[in-house]
């Protein structure tokens, strides 16, 4: 008995979400809409012109029928506008088929302009989002369906309008049945209703079910793309990796298709018995028709009207049906992207924003500040207080894990304090317009972006929202050592760079650095923040990024990362990290001379290179 009642909640409860999933038809309308709006109204045009195709056709059909049936069985003369009737039966025949033509062509024309407007917008959204978000897997998880979601629904899209096509053909053909019998009308719906009923219980299973598998589809993803990647290609091979890999692939694969398999059969089995009733409701119909003609009731030409109509009703009210329950279904899956859209940054500009100084004149500052990733207890900074001169160069050292990248983060507000104040010119970072903010900070983080793209493009990236002249790029590919890499590559800058596309040339780890170096040059900030700048570099390519250092600097506010002691030592202040504080400062002499924790570092590097 309880197993019955908790079967009777679910089935309430899963009505309830395809009802309220409903609501999800207007905005989405309302996307579809703007993506190319005089597209939908010539296909809407069309189909309600198709729509009332199939009436006409078989009211002209009887008329002749019923004009052949008199001339060879009653010898009556032949009509004189017979031949017209049959001209008028192609001319409607003709009618459809241009009909139908000219919605499969709009309805092209409706996906591409709709996949591109909504592709956009998803990339749109996806980029106002803040690193918080993204560091969030359930973020991963909502990304993932909605951008599934944006080109998935064209099949949606295509029901709505075939959904109106349809409800024009029924109603025309209903109403013929109608007059002639109503209760052969009821028999149709009645007989159709369950299949529906089955079909849209399979469906809103089936969201259910993709829903619950996407974690473990992501996963697989990833699977994929490392098992078949030039980057892990190395240690794949001499790790064995492979059968372990595969096996892990095949164990999460084979679960998906066993669940879907299954439901696929469980559809299957009771599809068939419901579709089977609907068949039985039409012939019931169609039985009912030719007994009528063979008692004289109705002639023959009406047997062929209404046969005609019970079949295109009976088709046109079960694919009505099945139409409707596919859209209600297909909106639940629109909740996805719908509530990707509804997701907002917690780090966005203020409703009145000021612009960012220019120039900068008391600098940065960092007022007791603290900070713990979310859903992270453990603090990686705690209340510290420093502040960043116009024209001063700082270098943060430390052991891995103490807050130096972090501290990046929040100066260029990446991420908001915790606790405490992060101030540019005595104003809270947060009073600032967040995009004009981010225009007077270059940086280069260890792990900067290497874009499949030419080697113009992947510095001009650096200029935000501009068109970049040429002798700029290269000026800035000058400054960081990038210019030498690319006059060796065969079209120069103009190479397609990365190995994604037909022709591209991939680069070392130190040349891709030279040239996020030049992205970060080449946009002229008033804050240069180089996060492990050299990591990939020789010990000679380093001298020379860093002998040039002071020039490219000279003006600016720069902050250095690096685990180097020769690269730091040329900074005007070092500020050494541990435990989430600073715990030294100074230049490089002073803090040798105080013999503390930067002393031991340099000492215990310097000690291997003797």
């Amino acid at each position: 008995m309880a197993t019955e009642v908790n079967s009777n909640q679910a089935g309430a409860n899963t009505w309830r979400e395809r009802l309220r999933a409903l609501r999800n038809l207007p905005p989405v309308l309302r996307l579809v809409w703007d993506s190319a709006p005089s597209v939908i109204l010539w296909g809407c045009g069309l189909r309600v012109a198709a729509g009332a195709v199939p009436l006409a056709t078989l009211a002209v059909t009887k008329w002749i029928i019923d004009a052949v049936v008199d001339v060879v069985a009653k010898k009556h003369p032949m009509p004189h506008a017979f031949w017209w009737y049959v001209g008028l039966e192609f001319a409607f025949a003709s009618a459809g088929t241009i009909f139908t033509r000219a919605i499969v062509y709009c309805d092209t024309l409706l996906s591409d302009r709709y996949v591109r407007y909504i592709s956009i917008r998803v990339m749109e959204h996806a980029s106002r989002m803040d690193l918080a978000t993204y560091e969030d897997p359930s973020f991963h998880d909502r990304l993932e369906r909605a951008r599934v979601q944006a080109t998935d629904r064209l099949v949606m899209i295509q029901a709505l309008g075939n959904l109106l096509q349809q409800a024009i053909t029924t109603a025309t053909l209903a109403a013929s049945i109608l007059f002639f019998s109503p209760w052969i009308l009821a028999l149709l719906i009645a007989f159709v209703i369950p299949a529906f009923l089955g079909d849209t219980h399979f469906a809103f299973l089936g969201y259910s079910l993709n829903f619950r598998l996407t974690p473990i589809r992501r996963e697989l993803d990833y699977l994929r793309t490392v098992g078949a990647s030039k980057d892990s290609a190395k240690e794949l091979k001499l790790f064995c990796l492979s059968p372990f890999l595969k096996g892990r692939f095949q164990k999460l694969s084979d679960e998906v298709c066993d669940l879907n398999n299954e439901l696929a059969g469980r559809k299957m089995r009771v599809g068939t018995v419901l579709a089977l009733l609907t068949t039985l409701g039409y012939y019931s119909a169609y039985a009912y028709v030719i007994y009528r003609t063979l008692i004289g009731a109705i002639t023959v030409g009406t047997l062929t009207f209404l046969t005609g109509a019970i079949a295109g009703a009976s088709t046109n009210i079960q694919s009505m049906f099945s139409t409707f329950s596919g859209i209600a279904d297909q909106a639940l899956f629109l909740s996805d992207l719908l509530a990707f859209f509804q997701v907002r940054p917690t780090i966005q500009s203020p409703p009145q924003p000021l612009p960012a100084p220019r120039p900068i004149r008391s600098g940065f500052e960092l007022d007791k500040v603290s900070f713990a990733y979310p859903g992270v207890p453990r603090r990686v900074l705690s209340e510290i207080s420093l502040r960043i001169e116009p024209g001063e160069r700082i270098a943060l050292i430390g052991e891995n894990g103490q807050g130096k990248t972090t501290l990046v983060k929040l100066l260029t507000r990446l991420y908001d304090p915790s606790a405490g104040r992060v101030l540019l010119d005595g104003v809270d970072l947060r009073e600032y317009d967040l995009e004009d903010l981010y225009s007077q900070i270059g940086v280069v983080f260890q792990d900067f972006v290497r874009y499949d793209m030419t080697a113009a493009e992947n510095i001009a990236v650096g200029k935000r929202g501009a068109i970049v002249p040429p002798a700029l790029i290269a000026a800035a590919a000058m400054k960081s050592g990038a210019d030498e890499v690319i006059q060796k590559l065969p079209h120069g800058y103009q190479q397609i760079l990365g190995r994604r596309f037909d022709g591209g040339v991939d680069l070392s780890g130190g040349e891709w650095q030279k040239l996020a170096l030049a992205r970060a040059y080449l946009r002229d900030a008033q804050l240069l923040i180089l996060d492990e700048p050299t990591a990939s570099l020789d010990a000679r390519s380093e001298h020379e990024v860093f002998e040039q250092f002071a020039e490219l600097t000279e003006g600016k506010m720069a902050l250095l990362i690096s685990h180097r002691f020769s690269t730091v030592r040329m900074a005007d202040r070092i500020l050494v990290l541990e435990g989430g504080s600073v715990v030294e400062q100074g230049s490089h002499h002073q803090l040798m001379t105080i013999g503390g924790r930067y002393s031991e570092m340099f000492d215990l590097q310097a000690a291997n290179y003797r």
